[in-house]
Formats: C-alpha cells, structure tokens, sequence
C-alpha cells in the first residue's frame, strides 16, 4: 500500500526524469538542426552562395549580409527567397523549407 508520502516521491521523481528527458531531447535537436541547416545549404543554396554566382551574396560575407538584413528587413529577405527574386527561383531551391528554415539559412550563410 502507498502512501501520500511515496506517492507524491515517486511523481516527483518521475517529473524530474521526464523534464531531464525534454532538456536533453531540446539539446540534441539543437545540434540536429545546426547540421540540418548546413546540409540544405549544400543541398539548395550552396551552387550559387559559395561562388558567387549570378551575384549571390557568397557564404561568410558577413559585411554584404548584414548590410542586406539591415536594408531590407529579415522578414523582405525571408519573403523574398519564397517568392524569388530576378535571379533566384521562388524558394531558393528548398521547395520544403519554411519561414524559420530561410531564416536559419540566411543567418547561416551571413557568417
């Protein structure tokens, strides 16, 4: 039989295991993700960020990015990589992608 005492022990336990679950979970998705960014990058930016090509912003121009973030807004930027722009298509080649994605893709070739 249990009691109030054991009871309330036993829950409390098992909170703190499942709330140390999600943190380490939240860690490991973190560092997922950073890996997830960095392959759609080479999957649908790099062909023309990392040359240059057709007048991209290359990858790690920081001054060129920021000065564009800065111009335009983070949200112009995100809405103009979905709806192409004169030389890229609409979506940047990431038909999957979403608002949060390109946000992430764009920080991550501004560095």
């Amino acid at each position: 039989m249990f009691s109030i005492t054991t009871l309330f022990s036993q829950t409390y336990r098992t909170g703190i295991a499942t709330s140390a679950a999600v943190l380490l979970s939240g860690i490991m998705m973190t560092g997922a993700n950073a890996a997830d960014i960095a392959t759609t990058y080479n999957n649908s930016c790099a062909a023309c960020h990392d040359s240059g090509a057709l007048n991209a912003i290359k990858k790690g121009d920081s001054a060129k990015w920021q000065q564009l973030i800065k111009q335009k807004s983070m949200p112009t930027l995100i809405k103009s990589v979905k709806n192409g722009m004169t030389q890229m298509p609409a979506g940047g080649l990431c038909s999957g992608c979403s608002d949060a994605d390109y946000r992430e893709l764009i920080e991550y070739m501004s560095k």
